[in-house]
């Protein structure tokens, strides 16, 4: 209905019958402006000046970072502001806080911080987005300006309410990169703690033929010690993980063999304590072990699915490969 009205009330788009008014000779013309403004990962100020009408895309790098390159098939985190040009308004918004899980009556001050996207450019990404992102670098933000073809081939997004004809603002920031495999200095693990067993450079599961009886306590052990982003309460990152019952012969879980990292929020409740505890600090690219006693694991109850008893020590290698 929206659409029906804007059309009567808009006399270039009467005569033309075009998404955007022409000069003399019919020529379509980009109309609107939009302007913004604010810092890199803070919520950008969009001011829209007119209704949006791209006739072609185009692109500006507001804020250039420092970071590494992104390339084709890189993963990174990233926060994503879209808005609809046609009307002026937002239609979605990472830079918002994530809306209270069902239940959730309220939120602590992690549950509260917003949170990046994980983002991988491949040959399933809008084209709009690859085409831009290619060759930036991480700690930019990147200003689209789409047509509504190039947006979302023509056919709108129903969900956050962009119409086919509306044409799309894009804003992006580039938070941080996602690594292939864990990156820094390698650390040598005390001993009485479980070895990793690895099959073609992946890890498949702990041998715990030098070991004894596990620590009571919570502990965290660097095998890699990385560089990037340390994990706040309220951070997604992107990871590598095996768990395995202290003992046990077999993993009872592990995405070694997936082809894409997890990702996860840490410090939210969302995981067993023992991770929520201890991979706050954590920096990307380092590789740890959590061995975590029964209480900050599963407790009393155990988790029967997984084979898990109420008096199992866990053992986790976790891949911090991103923070957002």
């Amino acid at each position: 209905m929206r659409r029906v009205v804007a059309i009567l009330g808009t006399l270039c788009l009467l005569q033309l019958g075009l998404t955007a008014c022409g000069d003399d000779d019919g020529e379509k013309k980009n109309t609107g402006s939009v302007t913004v403004t604010g810092e890199f990962g803070t919520a950008p100020t969009v001011t829209y000046d007119g209704q949006l009408n791209r006739v072609d895309t185009d692109y500006e790098v507001l804020i250039e970072g420092s970071g590494p390159t992104v390339e084709d098939g890189d993963s990174m985190f990233a926060h994503i502001y879209i808005g609809n040009g046609f009307t002026g308004e937002q239609a979605l918004s990472t830079y918002d806080p994530p809306e209270p899980t069902p239940g959730q009556k309220k939120q602590t001050a992690a549950q509260k911080r917003p949170r990046p996207t994980l983002l991988t450019l491949s040959k399933d990404t809008l084209p709009v987005f690859r085409d831009a992102l290619i060759g930036q670098a991480i700690g930019s933000r990147i200003e689209v300006l789409a047509t509504p073809d190039d947006a979302y081939a023509g056919s709108g997004n129903a969900d956050i309410g962009i119409a086919n004809e509306d044409s799309v603002v894009f804003v992006v920031d580039l938070i941080s990169e996602v690594l292939d495999a864990p990156t820094g200095t390698t650390k040598k693990a005390p001993a009485g703690l479980p070895s990793l067993v690895e099959k073609d450079g992946k890890v498949t599961g702990f041998d715990f033929a030098k070991t004894g009886d596990p620590a009571k306590g919570l502990q965290v052990i660097t095998l890699v010690q990385g560089t990037g982003r340390a994990i706040e309460a309220g951070a997604p990152i992107a990871m590598r993980y095996l768990g395995q019952v202290w003992g046990a012969k077999k993993p009872f879980d592990e995405n070694y063999k997936a082809e894409t990292p997890g990702t996860f929020n840490i410090g939210v409740g969302e995981l067993v304590k023992g991770w929520d505890r201890g991979l706050v600090g954590v920096k990307g690219g380092s590789r740890v072990l959590l061995v975590i006693p029964p209480k900050l694991g599963y407790g009393v109850k155990g988790n029967k699915d997984a084979g898990i008893k109420g008096t199992d020590t866990l053992v986790f290698v976790i891949d911090v490969l991103g923070v957002g």
